[in-house]
């Protein structure tokens, strides 16, 4: 902590959702200084740094963190919970929050030496990563010689260490497999190329190596993950057991909620004093066609958000019992790339019922707005590949297109 403020949990004999109810309650009490803050990250394009310690002092780093190393250690319901309220305040500081707590959990999959180099040293590490393979390992004496570029990674100008993807080549120069290489931030350069509609306190800029050694215990295969197949020693830690693709999936979607929650509490609020412009209405509240849009967007907001915690909830009991098989895991593929359009569809439904207003500067519902469509875009949620994905394990065809399922 920038303060050395503590904020660990005393797990004792408190339950679950005892400590999921105190870090989401945690995350709500920072609304506020996020809806302070937003305009101004924004503006900057980076989180301002009252924001980031905020977090942190919070736990949010620290969600899925083992508890060997002072972390919470929850599972991905809580990381969903907190960052869909985070979201309510302000969607990019959701992200980063979440991108930084799911990497810390992915670096988690990594040999325990590698585990060791990241939180033993530094219990308040903060791991960003890139699982795109846009980087290229050669094989060295006792690891690889790692060269790349990685876009997008959100919250990089907070981090101390990154996961990227890179094709790693044999002797021979032939590729041998995909992995994530875990590699400290120091020995990184950050570019500032996130120029975007959305988004933009994210900071999702460029991060470039070249020529960095990764040794062999901080290189994930990617392939063997997407099966399950991790190098960390077995422990009593089922939440390292969680599955790879679904895992990374899934938690992109709690900040999409949130942003969609706090544009239907927007549009509520004001429809009370609201006009109708050209209508004998004072207050849109009293249109019946106020009403039915509104209903509209808060039915689509529920479908998402059912369609996202149920398989949520499977991802974790999954953990702790039978491993997800393959038509499973592209089943929530699916869901979570439907889920997010119907976040963009009650986004657009809820401005299209505020009207013109909604798009002045000092309005929240144009940050909002740019924020999903922002978001929802991202590779891990592109509605398509999920859809064809699930189809194809519907109709029984074994053709494997991703291996971020």
């Amino acid at each position: 902590m920038a303060n050395g403020t503590s904020f660990t949990i005393t797990e004792g004999e408190r339950s679950e959702q005892d400590v999921r109810a105190e870090l989401v309650g945690r995350a709500t009490a920072l609304q506020p200084l996020l809806r302070k803050h937003a305009a101004a990250g924004e503006k900057d394009r980076v989180l301002p740094v009252e924001v980031v310690d905020a977090m942190a002092e919070s736990g949010v780093f620290r969600l899925l963190t083992p508890k060997r190393y002072g972390g919470s250690q929850t599972n991905l319901r809580t990381l969903t919970e907190v960052s869909e309220v985070l979201g309510e305040g302000d969607g990019s500081a959701a992200w980063v929050g979440m991108i930084i707590a799911v990497t810390n959990w992915l670096a988690c999959l990594f040999p325990d030496k590698a585990q060791e180099e990241v939180f033993g040293a530094d219990p308040d590490a903060r791991t960003t990563g890139v699982a795109a393979p846009t980087g290229v390992g050669e094989r060295v004496a006792g690891g690889w010689r790692v060269s790349g570029k990685w876009s997008y990674s959100s919250g990089a100008p907070f981090a101390t260490w990154a996961a990227v993807g890179a094709l790693l080549k044999d002797e021979s120069g032939a590729i041998s497999d995909q992995a994530l290489a875990l590699i400290p931030a120091s020995d990184l350069t950050f570019e500032d190329t996130w120029h975007t509609v959305g988004m933009k306190a994210t900071a999702s800029g460029t991060l470039v190596g070249r020529d960095v050694f990764v040794p062999e215990h901080r290189v994930l295969s990617v392939p063997a993950a997407a099966e399950g197949v991790y190098p960390r020693s077995a422990r009593d830690e089922t939440l390292y057991d969680s599955a790879f693709g679904p895992m990374l999936v899934l938690c992109l979607a709690g900040p999409l909620l949130g942003l969609g929650s706090a544009a239907l509490t927007a549009v509520r609020e004001a429809a009370a004093t609201k006009p109708l412009s050209f209508t004998v209405y004072d207050s849109q509240a009293d249109s019946v066609g106020i009403q039915m849009q509104v209903a509209e967007a808060a039915l689509k907001l529920e479908s998402a958000r059912l369609l996202v915690y149920r398989a949520v909830d499977e991802v974790d009991e999954a953990a702790a019992g039978e491993p997800l098989g393959l038509a499973a895991r592209s089943h929530i593929r699916a869901r979570a790339g439907f889920a997010v359009q119907q976040v963009i569809e009650a986004v657009s439904v809820l401005l299209n019922a505020h009207g013109a207003s909604a798009f002045t500067d000092d309005n929240a519902l144009q940050r909002i707005w740019r924020d999903v469509n922002v978001a929802a875009r991202h590779a891990g949620l592109v509605p398509g590949v999920g859809l064809e994905v699930y189809g194809k394990s519907l109709l029984g065809v074994s053709e494997r297109v991703s291996l971020m399922l």
